[in-house]
């Protein structure tokens, strides 16, 4: 160990036993007898530990402890005294000591506290570090754009962090950057320390969801051996983010507007309520105005969540963006992959502004990658960006014969095909064959009426595709 320890104790002997004792632990050990010395080692040596008397002959340890957290907030000081009584103890805890020992005291003990807040020491500068990491991945700098609508969402996003409102709700289309926008309020906001939790409401089943939620009590259901928490209750003090809101079935939306009003809920089979403190972030790329209109979403629970309201614009619509967000795309696989592409061709760049970006930022930055793994120059060229790019998206429609003919055998044309756009278009044509039955369709398919939703969401196909 390389850890620094300055003990200080006007008792020679204590002083000596000490930094005997720690020495031979490998630690780094100096020695004060007073206030004065104190202070002038501290300074000198920077000990990552000071073990400092309560009582000394030029000093108050209480008043060196103040001194010492305000001039390095990192160091771990334990108090030692002959006058262990519970107010000394009390009074150090509270002015920033880590722990305190009382005279006579244990050498072995007094290694095994040493190591102890060392340890903590450690892990909480590893959290910090981590947390630091998080926030950088999900800072609203990290939201390209100098568009005049991107400008709007990142005014919004400091005024939501910063005003700590209760109900968020971002609109946008697939791929807009809507869990970002969320993560970027959370971790600028006074909750950043507590959990943000998300929820994608439409790949949960229904009946599986009020147990996400809430958690349940032993017993509630079977198999429920043991209490559970839902991710309101695990999410205490931060944020929840339920993407999809519009799928969310009635049933549920009643129980999240309660939340929203009594910030309380129960579990499942539980008799009690529990406090919840909060901040709901939902988002959406639906019509909530349109759900309400036809039933599918409560008019109540839309103006609860419509507090503060962002929107998201699609990459089509702010074009002028994408130079800025291939570049950063490309300086980040550079860092993921060692290497050190110079940039993007004018030749790509015109390319990317042609197409109309279906899938917006998530699909451009697809997009860029998958070129980044084929390129072999020093620039990335329009040689590798997709057929689809190239060609401005203009695909042929899809048909069954184009792919399937009557024997069953597969047929690839000439122009090439997306594995994407065969899977929409055989659940587009499900969906018709079956008069919009999702399940007849689903098992027309081969998958289960939970995947059929999902992918239904995932193309934005209706019932009445």
């Amino acid at each position: 160990m390389n850890s620094r320890i300055l003990v200080v104790d006007d008792e020679k002997l204590v002083a000596w036993s000490l930094e005997q004792a720690l020495s031979e632990e490998g630690f780094r050990v100096k020695c004060a007898a007073s206030g004065a010395e104190a202070r002038a080692l501290f300074l000198e040596f920077s000990p990552h530990v000071v073990l400092l008397d309560i009582r000394l002959p030029d000093a108050d340890g209480l008043e060196l402890l103040k001194e010492f957290k305000a001039q390095d907030k990192e160091v771990v000081i334990i108090m030692i005294t002959a006058f262990a009584d519970a107010d000394s103890a009390v009074k150090a805890l509270k002015d920033g000591a880590d722990d305190f020992i009382g005279k006579p005291f244990d050498i072995e003990n007094i290694k095994h506290v040493v190591s102890k807040a060392l340890e903590k020491k450690q892990l909480e500068s590893q959290v910090d570090f981590f947390k630091k990491q998080i926030r950088r991945q999900y800072s609203h700098d990290q939201l390209i754009g100098n568009a005049p609508a991107m400008i709007e969402v990142f005014k919004l996003i400091k005024v939501c962090a910063e005003s700590d409102v209760k109900c968020v709700l971002i609109l946008g289309e697939s791929g807009t950057g809507k869990e970002l926008v969320a993560r970027s309020i959370h971790f600028h906001s006074p909750r950043s320390d507590a959990p943000f939790i998300e929820l994608n409401c439409a790949a949960i089943p229904e009946h599986l969801l009020e147990n996400e939620l809430f958690g349940h009590e032993r017993g509630a259901y079977t198999h429920a051996d043991s209490r559970q928490k839902g991710i309101f209750e695990a999410a205490e003090g931060g944020t929840v983010f339920l993407d999809e809101i519009g799928d969310m079935p009635l049933h549920m939306q009643a129980k999240i507007l309660k939340i929203i009003e009594t910030r309380r809920f129960r579990r499942l089979g539980g008799v009690h309520e529990i406090e919840t403190d909060v901040r709901i972030i939902a988002a959406t790329n639906q019509d909530l105005d349109k759900l309400v209109a036809e039933g599918r979403f409560r008019s109540d629970l839309y103006f609860r969540l419509n507090v503060m309201n962002i929107s998201l614009p699609p990459l089509r619509d702010r074009k002028e963006d994408i130079p800025a967000l291939a570049d950063y795309f490309i300086d980040k696989l550079n860092q993921e992959h060692g290497r050190s592409l110079e940039g993007i061709s004018q030749e790509a760049i015109e390319c990317l502004k042609r197409y109309e970006w279906p899938g917006n930022v998530r699909e451009l930055k697809n997009a860029i990658e998958r070129a980044f793994m084929l390129e072999e120059g020093p620039i990335l060229t329009a040689s590798y960006l997709c057929r689809d790019l190239k060609n401005n998206g203009q695909r042929p429609r899809i048909s069954s014969h184009h792919v399937v003919s009557s024997d069953g055998s597969i047929h690839l044309p000439e122009h090439g095909i997306s594995i994407t756009d065969v899977e929409k278009e055989l659940i587009r044509q499900a969906l018709k064959r079956f008069r919009g039955n999702q399940t007849r369709a689903a098992k027309f398919l081969g998958m289960t009426r939970d995947s059929l939703r999902y992918r239904m969401k995932k193309y934005a196909l209706k019932k009445t595709d």
